[in-house]
């Protein structure tokens, strides 16, 4: 049985590492192309309902599907809510951040839960492709996951 030290830890690492893979990709992406950031950045919209599927890395985890609500709170600032169907976290409380084009929605639930979305919108702007890395909980009753998905915004 893992320490809940361990597991936080290793949760801190594994956000970590995929964090400095996803901005090296990004710099090099703005390096080899400076006009790489799409004209939807400035008009990125992204309050509303979106909901998706995500499929894992590691055979063992099962994919999951969400729905996320985007609203700015009293303050202003975009945050979300969600329904997440997983094995290991559930509902997790989200902040939204927009820097140029690319999107990243992050955080937890109430049992420690974490996890992390990273990645674009489409020319479209319905449509948002993610990365994410995932970690069931501060208990260590799931293992740290990552995968790949989409976001569809609900028209309405």
């Amino acid at each position: 049985m893992r320490s809940k030290g361990f597991s936080l830890l290793f949760c801190i690492f594994a956000i970590s590492v995929f964090w400095i893979q996803s901005s090296a990709a990004a710099a090099e992406e703005h390096t080899n192309n400076p006009k790489s950031e799409s004209t939807t950045a400035t008009t990125l919209d992204l309050q509303g309902t979106w909901s998706g599927t995500f499929l894992p890395k590691h055979q063992n985890a099962n994919p999951f599907t969400i729905t996320i609500v985007i609203a700015p709170d009293s303050n202003g600032v975009l945050s979300a809510t969600s329904s997440l169907e997983s094995d290991c976290i559930k509902d997790p409380r989200l902040q939204v951040t927009i820097t140029g084009s690319k999107v990243v929605l992050a955080g937890s639930d109430a049992d420690g839960g974490s996890i992390m979305f990273r990645g674009k919108p489409d020319n479209t702007g319905t449509v948002l492709t993610l990365n994410y890395v995932s970690n069931g909980s501060a208990t260590g009753k799931c293992e740290t996951d990552t995968g790949t998905g989409t976001l569809g915004k609900r028209l309405q």
